[in-house]
């Protein structure tokens, strides 16, 4: 376990599926770590939500695994969270609606909606956050118009790591990083943006406090010490969202060196030191702290895309049919035939910023197997990570690195089709928790126990590069712009779709929950 007399950090990433707790020292050593997972709730088409209760256990649960497997104190909590959640409390912070996810789509209609008039493109000029349905903007406004009565009831709107703090710590705060992507803090002022506000209905006394990434709390309440096996007196660094802390976690805090990562969903970022989006809006810009922001885009469909093709296209492999179908894909060509799949399966997000899109497979012919569209699956995830890399370098960012993190790492397949389609090396860091390792280099910096984050750059070693193939980055080279042209040639088919969805269900949909 090292030397006891050196502390230790615990960075505590609340995912989208699991919430991991992973305890460092100062030298960016792995000391413990332990991860406990919870369900996505979709109980109507669009919705994507969870019972924070069951994240607020599972955060609970990870850090008591890890604090008893230590044998040091610890120096601090530092926390980071998957963003654009939102929760709505009454006035004694008990949730009065679940905790709705990025992925949730409802509010698509007040999405777009905003986004056609001017002030649309204003507030993400502002705001660094894209008018779409993943922000708690559209999602306030949702719940205003759906569920006015509700609406009308909540004191306070949270994300969910702002509702954990409140559990832990009786701490009602919110950082700048996660703030930055509600679509609801003007990003130059560091203030709640009162046309935003006045948009969403909601005061400025129904937010949490907004504070910096590096905000340490005094301790944990008596429950939560009791809980996890930690003292009264803890530190509690209030952290950011996973995407900047990823690329802390990955090294990537220089201009121009870009992480990429590919976990349910995915997303590609560079770190800048002003924050700025570029003029037709097509990337996000959100905090990491005061000094260092990240300019990107995300996209909703990663990992999911590859659990999908199990679930619809091998089901009898089963929950463990991963390394299976990776094996099959690696049995087609390069460009799976001709074959191109837009894997919309979640709706997307960049470049496009539209909640319209739905997956589709073009191309398809009869001499086409399971292992061609396994394939052109995987192909679509990183052909779309493509377009997010051109989107960036386009807003006037250099790109000259990129580094990688996440669950597709594990696949040597994956990894150098990645570096294929992108067209330029990428680096595979040691360290598989990226967002956890920000979180706890970021706690380190909040703590007084290193001198600043930029030391990340030095505590990461880069285990691996996947060098691109000519001849197949050759052939995606070819395939990239089909792949774009696809999104434009099917958008009025993607409206039509969703204008007739409601009666092409195979039964009808069930009313919204009464709350």
């Amino acid at each position: 376990m090292g030397d006891p007399l050196r502390p230790v950090v615990i960075g505590v990433d609340i995912g989208t599926t699991s919430t991991k707790a992973v305890a460092y020292d100062l030298d960016g050593l792995l000391l413990a770590h332990h991860s406990v997972g919870y369900p996505l709730d979709e109980p109507f088409p669009g919705y994507a939500e969870q019972d924070a209760r069951h994240i607020h256990a599972a955060v609970l649960e990870s850090l008591r695994v890890v604090v008893a497997e230590l044998d040091r104190p610890v120096a601090g909590l530092s926390f980071g969270t998957a963003m654009h959640s939102l929760i709505g409390l009454d006035p004694d912070g008990r949730p009065l609606t679940p905790s709705v996810t990025w992925a949730d789509s409802r509010a698509s209609r007040q999405a777009e909606r905003l986004r056609a008039v001017p002030s649309g493109l204003a507030l993400h000029r502002r705001t660094g956050t894209p008018v779409h349905p993943m922000a708690p903007l559209p999602k306030l406004l949702w719940f205003a118009e759906q569920e006015p009565v509700l609406f009308g009831r909540a004191a306070y709107w949270v994300g969910i790591k702002d509702w954990v703090l409140l559990r832990l710590c009786d701490a009602l705060v919110t950082d700048h990083s996660v703030a930055s992507a509600t679509g609801l803090m003007d990003m130059h002022q560091l203030s709640w943006d009162e046309e935003a506000l006045d948009v969403a209905g909601i005061s400025a006394e129904q937010l949490p406090e907004l504070v910096p990434t590096t905000t340490v709390l005094p301790g944990l309440t008596a429950e939560a010490a009791a809980a996890t096996g930690l003292p009264r007196d803890t530190k509690v660094v209030v952290g950011a969202g996973d995407g900047p802390l990823a690329n802390l976690g990955l090294g990537a805090v220089a201009p121009g060196v870009m992480a990429c990562t590919i976990g349910t969903s995915g997303a590609m970022r560079v770190m800048v030191e002003r924050p700025g989006v570029d003029p037709l809006g097509g990337v996000f810009c959100y905090a990491l702290t005061e000094q260092r922001w990240v300019v990107g885009g995300a996209i909703n469909n990663g990992g999911v895309v590859l659990e999908w093709t199990g679930d619809a296209l091998a089901p009898e492999l089963g929950e463990e049919a991963e390394e299976e179908l990776l094996a099959q894909a690696a049995l087609a060509p390069v460009g799976s035939g001709g074959l191109i799949m837009l894997p919309y399966l979640l709706s997307e997000r960049a470049p496009h910023w539209s909640a319209l899109p739905r997956g589709a497979y073009v191309g398809l012919t009869h001499g086409h197997r399971r292992a061609h569209l396994v394939r052109a699956a995987l192909e679509g995830v990183c052909q779309q990570l493509a377009l997010v890399l051109a989107s960036v370098r386009a807003a006037g960012n250099e790109v000259r690195e990129i580094r990688a993190s996440g669950g597709f790492a594990r696949s040597p397949l994956w990894r150098q089709m990645l570096a294929d389609v992108l067209g330029v090396p990428v680096h595979f860091p040691a360290t598989r928790e990226g967002s956890g390792f920000g979180a706890a280099l970021l706690g380190m910096e909040a703590l007084g126990l290193i001198p600043s984050i930029e030391v990340a750059a030095h505590l990461v070693h880069i285990e691996e590069t996947a060098r691109p193939d000519p001849a197949a980055a050759a052939t995606y080279a070819a395939l990239l712009p089909l792949f774009a042209g696809l999104y434009d040639a099917l958008v009025p088919t993607f409206t039509s779709l969703r204008r007739l969805a409601p009666g092409l269900t195979p039964a009808p949909a069930p009313a919204p929950p009464k709350r």
